[in-house]
């Protein structure tokens, strides 16, 4: 929390609305849905690892190729241990618009409406659907979508960054230099997880915020 300067009332009324949003009961009719992404660098060994052994793990050298870079996708529900995660090629507008509208029309067809938590990422408004889409086909696949924005600065705030750390430290953070092959790990690490029912436990409440952040409020 040391980066954190002065806050806002506009900062307080985002943070305050999405801590009032996690600490709802899980509802099937109207989830709470995180979407963030990250960058991926993809590095090729320069040499060939030494394989796996009995009492020996793979050892690769220290040096590595650049393979380009592709991007990850990440949507988690908090409370109903959900989450889709899709590589693509980039991370524009149009690459964010197919994700969501696969969310919204897939996986949260039956939904009466989904809320989906955001970061300040300049292709998360609904101005980049209306490009892509149409004002029309838009407003047809927004009308049962609610957006919560975090605060500027605030990303924290933004569940789908615990997740993406715990898919880091599990699955993707090691050096891979293929997308394909990334794509097949992030999958199966998908499926375990969606399995356990994996859920985050966030209990940062607006009384923490307060308690915490108070010296940082702009009167």
């Amino acid at each position: 929390m040391w980066c954190i300067g002065q806050i806002t009332q506009e900062y307080r009324e985002r943070m305050y609305e999405l801590l009032a949003l996690y600490r709802r009961p899980l509802n099937p009719e109207e989830p709470v849905v995180c979407l963030d992404e990250k960058s991926k660098q993809l590095l090729a060994d320069s040499r060939d690892p030494l394989p796996m052994q009995p009492g020996r793990p793979c050892r690769a050298d220290y040096e590595y190729r650049r393979a380009g870079t592709c991007n990850i996708f990440l949507a988690v529900e908090p409370r109903g241990g959900r989450r889709e995660v899709q590589v693509t090629p980039r991370r524009g507008k149009v690459d964010f618009v197919a994700f969501v509208t696969k969310l919204i029309t897939g996986v949260y067809a039956r939904a009466k409406t989904v809320h989906l938590v955001l970061d300040n990422l300049n292709t998360h408004f609904r101005a980049c659907f209306e490009d892509i889409l149409g004002e029309r086909l838009t407003a047809r696949l927004l009308r049962r979508v609610e957006f919560h924005y975090t605060p500027k600065h605030a990303s924290w705030l933004n569940l789908a960054e615990l997740e993406i750390g715990i898919m880091e430290r599990q699955c993707s953070g090691g050096r891979v230099a293929d997308s394909l092959f990334l794509e097949a790990q992030i999958k199966a690490w998908q499926r375990r997880r969606n399995r356990a029912k994996s859920m985050i436990d966030w209990k940062f409440t607006r009384r923490d915020a307060d308690r915490k952040l108070a010296h940082h409020y702009v009167p």
